[in-house]
Order: C-alpha cells, then structure tokens, then sequence
C-alpha cells in the first residue's frame, strides 16, 4: 500500500524557518540554570472511561472534535509470536476510498478508531505490512464492529528484531507567556536528552526541536531537524527564550504540522515522539492544518504525542492536549504546583485541571520514564 499522503507545502505560511543546529547555536545566547518543576501525568486510554465523561462534561467547548466512542486495540505478531514495532496498518470498508492509517507502538500495539474517520460499515479489513530484509510481511483480519475491543493479527512469517531507535521531537510554545516556564524548563530538558542517552536499552536518538509563537511575531514556525549530537542539541534548547505572543492561543496548528510532516522521521524501526509543551490551545479563528488531521497524520505515522500542559493552560487547552495524547497513544502531563492557583509558588502536587488519581515526579523524570517504558516494550 502506498504511504499516506503528506499535506501539501503550500499549506504553511512562508514565515516557516528551518534551520541546522549549528546555525540556531550560533544565533542564540548561552542557557541559564532553572530550578526543577514538578509534573503530573494521567493515560486516558487506560482509564478511558473517565476520558469519555471529561470529554462530555466540557462538550461546549470550541474544539475540533473527533469520535472516538468506539476504539479497538489492535496487536500484530510476526509468526514467532513476537510483538512487531512499527508496523503499517490500514483499517479499511469495501467501498470507502479513504482508510484509516496508523502505524504500531514499540509494543506491536496501536488504538483504533473508526468512527472518528468516518468508517461506519459493520465489517471493516484490517490490513498489516511490515517491511523486512527479505520481502515484506502480510497479515490481515475481520474487524467486527461491536463483538469485542481488542483484535489481533498474525505475519504470515518472522520480522526482524532490530535495535532500539528513538526519534523525540520538543514541540515548544516560545511566545511571551511562556518566560517563566521555558526558564524552568530549558535544565528539565536538557536533563531528559542526557538521561534518555544512558537508558538501559541503549537507542540511538536523534533530537529534534520545533518553536512557534504567532502571526506577527519574530518567527512564526522555527524547526531545528534531527540530529544525534546531543551536546548541539542541548546548547540549542539552552537558547530557546520567549517573546511575542499577544492574543491567548498561539500557532500550534501549524507547529504541529510541521513536526508531523516537515521533520526528518527514520524509516523502519524507529520509535518517534513528540514532547509538547505549552500554555495555550491551537487558533480556531484562523487557516489550515487543523491539529485533528495532524494527529491522525501522527498516527498514520508512529509518533505518539506527550502532552505538558504549562500553568496558564485553560480548560480548551486541556481537551485539546488531552484529544492528541488519547488519539496518539500517548499520555497528557501538566505542570503541578504547591499552590495551583499561583504557579510562583514552587514544585507541588496540585493542579488546576479537571484530572484524577495521577502520580507526581519532577518533569524530567517523568519524562524519561515515560520514554524508557516505551522502548521497554519493545521485542527482545
């Protein structure tokens, strides 16, 4: 089957810089130390119920919605009844020309969702292709809407095993309101890409940032892609600082966007990740991408989006995280405090976001463990 088609270039204003990281080095100031900050995390596909009443209790809200009521956890063995990573799959009707796209986790496993595409039939094919040295591995299923929740499908022979590989993209807001947050973040994450780097299973990373403000600004969109030196990358995080802004959401729309499709993704194999931080939901006002077909675009592609709500972030924002974590597979995360109502007062447990029952650990450990029980699922 051929790959899921890419939007097209025009969809992005021209204020879209991409720069080398030895090009952003140079043009930004030495990072400062920042004290630490306490997050929290919760995983809505895991206590999806509680997902599905937060998502109806703030039904009014101005987001773009998608339906995920009904979701099936599909997992893909190779013949050896190994679990295979990154895995193509399409979730198709006889008579519907456009699938659903998605790619398996490091643990063989990915959420689908027909309804949030538009497949309504009772039946629907579910088809896998891995690609392998020696030809490419087939298997398929029935998906009966309603019997059950979970489908599995077996390769018609044994995938490779390969070594651990992590692509992890920070998709940050740099605009005005973040100051406070990138001071405090900028030596959480510099702390994360080192810890990630000694992580028992040894994967070979590449690092990659994407910035964003908004229109007017000084920079609309500013991707730095891929690389593997991990010294260049922490010296271009040290430099992000923040400006601009005005008006409360920001461009994330298009920052998203250009993560998903303008970055320099592996191929085969890899485990790929985006680490959003932010204060401040998508413009709805304003222009295409929206941030819903980006998640589906990041499911069609293996990226799993971990999203970290900065203080500030209101109840629209919170869905709208919460909507690309749940959709992606990935978890939704927020800044804690010792007081939430006033984010000055330190690292705490509390939160002003309508959550539960959730863990709370500085937000680069967290981070890191979030990471390393993702390639932990990975085949042996």
């Amino acid at each position: 089957a051929p790959a899921p088609p890419a939007a097209p270039a025009a969809t992005l204003p021209m204020l879209l810089e991409r720069r080398t990281m030895n090009e952003a080095i140079a043009a930004q100031p030495t990072p400062m130390t920042a004290t630490p900050v306490t997050a929290g995390v919760i995983d809505d596909n895991a206590d999806f119920g509680e997902y599905r009443a937060f998502r109806q209790r703030h039904a009014q809200l101005p987001v773009r919605q998608r339906d995920i009521s009904e979701r099936y956890l599909l997992t893909v063995h190779d013949a050896a009844g190994r679990v295979v990573p990154d895995a193509q799959v399409t979730l198709h009707a006889g008579g519907q020309p456009r699938p659903l796209w998605a790619r398996t986790d490091a643990g063989g496993q990915v959420w689908l969702h027909p309804k949030a595409v538009g497949l309504n039939d009772s039946v629907l094919e579910v088809q896998v292709r891995k690609g392998a040295p020696d030809g490419e591995l087939r298997g398929s299923a029935l998906l009966r809407r309603g019997q059950r929740d979970a489908l599995q499908v077996r390769l018609d022979a044994n995938a490779p095993v390969e070594g651990a590989r992590l692509d992890l993209v920070f998709l940050v807001d740099a605009t005005g309101s973040m100051a406070d947050e990138i001071d405090k973040l900028r030596s959480s994450m510099q702390a994360m890409a080192d810890q990630i780097g000694r992580l028992p299973s040894k994967p070979q990373i590449c690092f990659g940032l994407v910035a964003y403000r908004d229109r007017g600004d000084e920079f609309f969109v500013r991707a730095h892609d891929f690389t593997n030196d991990l010294g260049a990358f922490q010296k271009v995080l040290g430099g992000l600082h923040a400006g601009g802004g005005g008006d409360y959401p920001e461009a994330m729309n298009e920052a998203l966007h250009t993560a998903v499709h303008r970055m320099s993704w592996r191929g085969q194999g890899a485990t790929r990740l985006v680490v959003l931080v932010a204060d401040a939901p998508p413009h709805l006002d304003y222009g295409q991408p929206w941030y819903d077909d980006d998640m589906q675009g990041a499911l069609a592609r293996g990226i799993k989006l971990f999203a970290v709500g900065a203080s500030g972030l209101d109840r629209t924002g919170e869905y709208v995280f919460r909507q690309m974590a749940q959709y992606t597979g990935g978890r939704f995360v927020f800044l804690t405090y010792a007081d939430a109502r006033q984010p000055s007062s330190g690292p705490g447990r509390e939160t002003t976001h309508d959550v539960g029952n959730y863990s709370v650990e500085t937000l680069d450990k967290l981070v890191v463990r979030l990471v390393k029980e993702e390639l932990a699922r990975r085949p042996a």
